[in-house]
């Protein structure tokens, strides 16, 4: 408590934002004046309703059989570890990241943050540290008030919208210093340790990449990430969007989660021996990954939209081959020495919550491990050139989802069961809107 409360008053803070991440990584919560918030930490008064957790993508609550139908409140209890400021705020505020409890303490099983933290727990149990680092990838694009326009790459420093492919150009992204000036200076503020930036293949399509951490550091800054780049955007009348695929010719918006274990006592990294050689515990990491990521996709590719963007030739995979320094693969073991093995997940879009994409593709390796799998042999040559094998749509991933069991034993029952509803109302929601594409190619020829 004496924490919290020395760090909010030498920074002289007035409000207090209390963050905690939906099921679609949408931030939810109360902001509280300071004082209020410190008296809430003594007698339990911050609370929020279980069902926030039973919200769609477009805030509608679903019928669940998991959430208690009274919609009974759940305590937020915040982690110091995730106090900062709100850089892009005149008046002193901070923001929180907090768990859910019950009132009895027991952790609330469907909270994301939770679900992550049952994985962690589950390789501490066998004496392991996973170790992650995302990359994500996002657009900036003009700002779009009407949803039924398609969106347009903004306009930069030289007065011109970006035309066609600029990857990894440095130009290309001076087009944008000042929106990335903002970023850092926020990520500064935030103690967010991002690392490189890039310009990607698509028009305006750019990627930051996290230094590798401990999963529930990472998912935090990622989840905070998002956020403070749609803030810095929009101060300089710009939209940033970490859909899975916003245009159609474009490639989409991933968020590639390296990913390898050490020994908690030693801090050896156990995918790889002295001599840089691949152990048996790396190879069934893989082939875990290879087995029950397809049933993952829910998590991992998690909106209609996200299916769009794994498509042949367009910097997305579509299966689930591994090999060495190849990007057309699902998984790409880079290049590096003992300490630093590990392999890079592919699959997952930009669009999804951090908290579920680490822990999905944490609990997949996992499985692998203890099950002491076999991966397929690693291919040569591009993976596009093999069959799809992952699931097309979302309703497809779902079904793999539901005949997964030891998937949902390992990322909890009811989070599994909740997921499949609230995706499903999703969907269902979906199915309701006409497209501009039927209306103009159906209205007047069937």
């Amino acid at each position: 408590m004496s924490q919290l409360d020395t760090w909010l008053h030498e920074r002289h803070i007035t409000e207090v934002e209390c963050l905690v991440p939906d099921i679609s990584g949408v931030a939810r919560g109360k902001i509280l004046p300071t004082s209020k918030f410190l008296k809430s930490q003594t007698d339990s008064s911050l609370r929020l309703p279980e069902s926030i957790f039973s919200q769609t993508v477009t805030g509608e609550f679903i019928d669940s059989e998991v959430t208690d139908p009274t919609e009974p409140d759940v305590v937020l209890r915040p982690d110091p570890d995730t106090l900062s400021l709100v850089p892009w705020y005149e008046d002193p505020t901070a923001q929180v990241i907090n768990d859910c409890v019950y009132r009895d303490g027991r952790p609330v099983p469907i909270a994301p943050r939770q679900v992550l933290r049952r994985v962690i727990d589950l390789y501490a149990a066998k004496g392991w540290k996973a170790i992650v680092a995302p990359e994500l990838e996002f657009y900036l694009c003009a700002k779009n008030v009407d949803p039924d326009y398609p969106l347009q790459p903004p306009v930069g420093r030289s007065g011109r919208a970006e035309t066609g492919s600029q990857s990894y150009g440095i130009d290309a992204v001076n087009e944008f210093d000042p929106i990335f000036e903002d970023v850092y200076q926020y990520c500064e503020a935030q103690e967010l340790d991002v690392d490189t930036l890039i310009h990607e293949a698509g028009r305006a399509q750019c990627e930051i990449n996290f230094n590798h951490a401990d999963p529930m550091s990472m998912a935090d800054q990622a989840f905070m990430f998002k956020r403070t780049v749609r803030q810095a955007a929009m101060r300089h009348g710009v939209y940033a969007t970490f859909m899975a695929k916003p245009y159609s010719e474009e490639p989409g918006s991933a968020m590639h989660i390296h990913q390898s274990v050490v020994d908690i006592k030693t801090g050896r990294n156990l995918f790889s021996d002295a001599e840089s050689n691949d152990t048996p515990l790396f190879r069934s990491h893989i082939a875990g990954l290879q087995k029950y990521l397809p049933a993952a996709m829910p998590l991992i590719a998690p909106n209609v939209n996200s299916y769009r963007r794994l498509t042949r030739f367009m910097s997305a995979p579509i299966n689930l081959h591994w090999a060495r320094e190849n990007r057309t693969a699902g998984l790409r073991v880079p290049e590096s020495g003992p300490e630093a093995r590990r392999v890079e997940n592919r699959v997952p879009g930009a669009d999804a919550n951090p908290y579920l994409v680490i822990a999905a593709s944490l609990a997949c390796g996992y499985l692998g491990m203890i099950n002491e799998l076999e991966p397929t042999d690693p291919i040569s040559g591009s993976a596009y050139s093999r069959k799809f094998a992952l699931p097309r749509y979302l309703p497809d991933a779902l079904n793999k989802l539901k005949g997964a069991s030891e998937l949902g034993e390992v990322l909890g029952e009811e989070f599994v069961t909740l997921l499949m509803e609230v995706k499903q109302a999703e969907h269902d929601a979906y199915q309701q809107v006409i497209s501009a594409w039927e209306r103009e190619h159906l209205l007047l020829n069937v």
